[in-house]
């Protein structure tokens, strides 16, 4: 008889839903940054990727200068999110990460 092995809650998966938070927003999920390019950002890139939602965030919140913001956008899982809509996630009660104490 050969016997079946399955793991009820793997690690991986308890840590993939500690970044959600209590809307379903998944900050551990992999996110893309896109950006316009404006005269003041010609050697900035277009185009970013983030290992986590959560970092992709407060990039966009903290580093990001003001004059790329206009039609930067993120796409997580295949849903999109503006400027107005990241600024939200960062001050999300289920934020992951500390924010900057300018931001708060």
């Amino acid at each position: 008889m050969q016997r079946e092995t399955t793991l009820d809650d793997p690690a991986g998966a308890r840590l993939h839903e500690q970044t959600r938070d209590v809307n379903g927003f998944d900050y551990g999920a992999s996110a893309e940054l896109f950006m316009n390019r404006t005269r003041a950002s010609k050697r900035r890139p277009k185009y970013k990727r983030f290992d986590t939602a959560a970092e992709a965030v407060r990039f966009v919140v903290e580093e990001l200068p003001a004059a790329v913001l206009p039609g930067a956008y993120l796409l997580v899982a295949e849903t999109r999110f503006g400027v107005e809509e990241i600024r939200s996630l960062y001050q999300s009660a289920g934020y992951p990460l500390p924010r900057s104490v300018d931001e708060c």
